[in-house]
């Protein structure tokens, strides 16, 4: 019977964490009469603590961060997060003039740009199962080509947008948010800007995007997915000079876009996530004051982004997103890096 206790004692030590272990004055109502803390007391050790997160939490985090669309706040709650953003641009164009029948002019010239945007996002809780967002970026941009080399600073094009949960979410089960989103043309127009002076900071239009985004938690792995349509008010009333001729109206294409990915938990503090996103835009149409009228060809633009997020408390985790380029319409290299900000 004394071997039998003493093996009891044992392995109840032994399962202890270190600073447990280490104690020496245990309380009496978790101690034997040896003065070796009990099995009970072990395992209330062991148990989770308030404030303690684990893999569901953090990959709930993760795709939160990944496309800011897969999950939604509880009702009168305040959520807002920073966005820091760099892309980069780079082309090469072969100018040629072949207009009198023999080349008459050759040579190279290099495009790049370089985007800096900062923007700053608040989530409200509408329900528990509906939430509205407002976004309003700062964008600094530079660009080196031959006809403007400089920087330029201005708002961008500001953000409105809704989340919708039609179904609870249940455990093992996926989950689907239905997206709508509205960009407002606050930022500087393609359209107006003299590319001589200055740079373009916004799209020039209003444009409406709708989705769904569907995700399923496979602990430690969380799966997710997304398709959406948007579509764009035209331009009017222009009067940008290009080439000779004046432009009076663009009517930008629909675009149709998809994405999925995965996130994984590497561990209770980091995860990784990989995903690919592809948009394919239709073609726009100008039409110039003399009435003629010119389409532009379709583009696709394809982008791979590996991410890392890395919690440093229990209500924040910053995640870094490194974007690289798939097709000639995407930009060569994003970094994105998203902080949650707590008041």
């Amino acid at each position: 019977m004394k071997i039998h206790t003493l093996l009891v004692s044992i392995t109840a030590a032994l399962a202890l964490p270190v600073y447990a272990q280490q104690s020496p004055t245990p309380a009496p109502d978790d101690t034997t009469s040896a003065g070796v803390p009990n099995a009970a007391a072990a395992r209330d050790a062991l148990k989770k603590k308030e404030g303690d997160t684990d893999q569901t939490t953090l990959l709930k985090q993760t795709l939160t961060a990944v496309d800011k669309q897969y999950s939604l706040i509880k009702r009168d709650k305040l959520q807002v997060t920073y966005d820091l953003s760099y892309t980069y641009i780079g082309q090469e164009k072969i100018n040629a003039n072949f207009s009198s029948g023999t080349l008459t002019l050759f040579n190279l010239e290099n495009d790049s740009s370089h985007t800096i945007t900062n923007t700053l996002s608040a989530d409200y809780g509408l329900l528990d199962n509906l939430t509205g967002s407002l976004s309003v970026p700062v964008v600094s941009k530079y660009s080196e080509n031959p006809s403007y080399n400089g920087v330029s600073n201005s708002l961008g094009d500001v953000g409105l947008g809704a989340r919708w949960q039609p179904m609870e979410v249940e455990r093992d089960h996926p989950s689907m948010t239905l997206v709508g989103t509205m960009h407002l043309p606050t930022g500087r127009s393609p359209f107006k800007v003299d590319a001589t002076k200055g740079l373009a900071t916004g799209a020039g239009v209003t444009s409406f995007t709708a989705g769904m985004n569907v995700n399923q938690i496979v602990d430690p792995v969380a799966l997710f997915g997304s398709v959406n349509l948007t579509a764009s008010v035209p331009a009017k009333h222009l009067s940008q000079v290009l080439n000779g001729q004046t432009l009076n109206k663009v009517a930008p294409g629909a675009g149709f876009g998809f994405g999925m990915g995965f996130a994984y938990a590497l561990s209770y503090n980091i995860s990784t996530s990989f995903s690919v996103q592809e948009m394919i835009s239709a073609g726009s149409k100008l039409t110039f004051a003399d009435g003629t009228t010119y389409k532009t060809k379709t583009q696709t633009s394809g982008v791979l982004n590996l991410g890392l997020g890395y919690r440093v408390s229990p209500k924040t985790t910053v995640n870094m997103t490194v974007g690289i380029g798939l097709t000639v319409d995407s930009p060569n290299l994003t970094i994105d890096m998203t902080i949650p900000l707590e008041f």
